[in-house]
């Protein structure tokens, strides 16, 4: 009996024994065959670290104005006799838009003046009879003033009468008349829009800490979008004073409009041109990476080039993959490095990097995010999102 259970208990751990050596020999066997087998390379499009010409700018958005623009509207009351403009018509300083029925006004104006000659005739005669010697001054004093009231009330008449036109106060392109003929106006009531397109404004806000890099004259650019600013100006006052509820100070900059191609209340974006910097180490904003422990590139280093991450290892050809190509087997191996590095500003698509990086490091431009550090990499660079990042050309 005993006999058989040493028999049963031997078999029993050569069973088990066989199995657990097994496992680890297929473990052992799976490790090894993941150790030895070569990493995949990731394509990835790259740009070279090169000192350069640097403008920065403030970027904010604003809105344009015209230089001269009002809402026309009638001084008094009265019907519409005539409107002598049209939408959009070009119309010169001291044109006549609008007439008011002025009949009224025009009689008694009329009856003024004459009043105004009776009063001259006396002051005439009253002067004539004082040089004889038969006239009081008193007459002639009475004579003098009757003449300066009625002179003073035909002023007045013709200011009445003058009310009853609407002019243009400054030439423009003028709106969508608002009024109609025969209808009765009030005093204030809108007739048109009077706008001086050749000439615009735009006021925008920056940050409080940035007032010291403005100055008047300072070029300005304008565009609807940011990648388009055809439109430049310079800038013609800042608010002394900064808005304590927004941290933030007003600044209007001048436009020309020539073509007409702005409309005043129409968004804009603006950037401020401040002086060229030479020698700036940029990168396309799109090579950086940001994440909770920091800012970081990946720049790409040769395997060997003891940047800390190890060299993948390399496959073992198959008998009849020998006759490898000379280029293939000259280029070497190149790994992404990741790098931590300190941003400054940016603008136009690109970003300073004040710490991290050297002029001649290759930096990896678009996808990042099947990188790590150490992992193979193959350049590529005939599609590369980065292109459109260039420095646009100072304003002069």
């Amino acid at each position: 009996m005993i006999k058989r259970f040493i028999i049963a208990l031997i078999l029993l751990v050569v069973v088990v024994g066989g199995i657990v050596g097994f496992n680890m020999f297929r473990d052992r066997a799976i490790e090894q065959f993941f150790a030895n087998m070569p990493v995949a390379s990731v394509t990835v499009p790259t740009e070279v670290v090169e000192p350069q010409a640097w403008t920065p700018g403030i970027e904010a958005l604003g809105t344009v104005n015209a230089s001269q623009g009002v809402d026309l509207t009638v001084e008094t009351t009265g019907v519409v006799k005539e409107v002598l403009f049209k939408a959009n018509q070009q119309v010169k300083d001291g044109d006549i838009l609008l007439q008011l029925d002025d009949a009224v006004e025009k009689a008694d104006l009329e009856a003024g003046k004459t009043q105004t000659a009776l009063y001259k005739t006396t002051l005439d005669r009253a002067t004539e009879l004082r040089k004889r010697g038969v006239g009081s001054d008193v007459t002639l004093d009475q004579a003098r003033t009757a003449f300066s009231a009625s002179e003073s009330q035909v002023a007045k008449l013709q200011a009445v009468l003058d009310q009853k036109q609407l002019w243009a106060p400054f030439s423009g392109t003028i709106g969508i008349p608002r009024v109609e003929l025969g209808q009765y106006l009030a005093p204030g009531t809108i007739v048109a829009t009077l706008q001086d397109l050749e000439t615009m404004r735009a006021d925008f806000s920056i940050p409080e800490q940035q007032i010291g890099l403005l100055k008047i004259g300072r070029p300005v650019r304008f565009g609807v979008t940011a990648d388009d600013m055809p439109f430049v100006g310079t800038i013609k006052g800042i608010e002394p004073k900064v808005d304590p509820t927004s941290r933030m100070v007003t600044v209007r900059a001048e436009i020309t409009n020539p073509e007409g191609r702005l409309t005043p209340g129409q968004f804009v974006q603006v950037e401020v041109v401040l002086p060229e910097e030479k020698d700036v180490l940029t990168v396309a904003q799109t090579a950086l990476v940001t994440s909770l422990y920091g800012d970081f590139i990946y720049v790409v280093r040769p395997a060997n080039a003891g940047n800390g991450a190890a060299p993948a290892p390399a496959a073992a050809p198959a008998d009849g993959a020998a006759a490898a190509t000379s280029d293939d087997a000259a280029e070497p191996a190149l790994v992404a490095t990741q790098i931590f590095i300190k941003p400054g500003r940016r603008s136009h698509g690109l970003v300073e990097i004040l710490e991290g990086i050297k002029p001649g490091d290759q930096v990896v431009t678009a996808g990042q995010n099947r990188l790590s550090n150490g992992t193979p990499v193959k350049v590529d660079n005939t599609v590369n999102p980065a292109a459109p990042a260039q420095k646009q050309p100072a304003v002069q």
